[in-house]
C-alpha cells in the first residue's frame, strides 16, 4: 500500500467485500460511488483522508467512517479489500 504526501494512505481504487457483493470505488477527486449487487450506484458521496481514517458523506447527508488496517479498508460493519488491476 502506498502512501502519499502528508503520510496519508493512498486508497484511490476500488474496494470490494469477500463475496464481491458490495465495490466501493474511492475516486481521486474525493468522490466515492458504492455498488450493492446488481444495484450499481447504490450509494454516492465524497470522502476524506487523515492518515489511515477516512471520513464519508454520501450525498443525502448519511455519514460513517473507515479505516485501512493492514492493507484492509474496515469501513464500519464492513470488510473490503483492495481490488487488483487487470494484468
Amino acid at each position: 500500500m502506498a502512501v502519499v504526501e502528508d503520510d496519508h494512505v493512498d486508497v484511490v481504487g476500488t474496494w470490494v467485500t469477500e463475496d464481491g457483493h458490495i465495490r466501493r470505488e474511492l475516486l481521486p477527486d474525493g468522490r466515492d460511488d458504492e455498488a450493492r449487487g446488481e444495484r450499481a450506484s447504490a450509494y454516492t458521496g465524497r470522502y476524506t483522508v487523515t492518515g489511515s481514517h477516512l471520513d464519508y458523506v454520501d450525498d443525502t447527508g448519511f455519514t460513517a467512517t473507515g479505516d485501512i488496517r493492514d492493507g484492509v479498508l474496515c469501513h464500519e460493519h464492513l470488510v473490503l479489500y483492495r481490488e487488483s488491476s487487470p494484468s
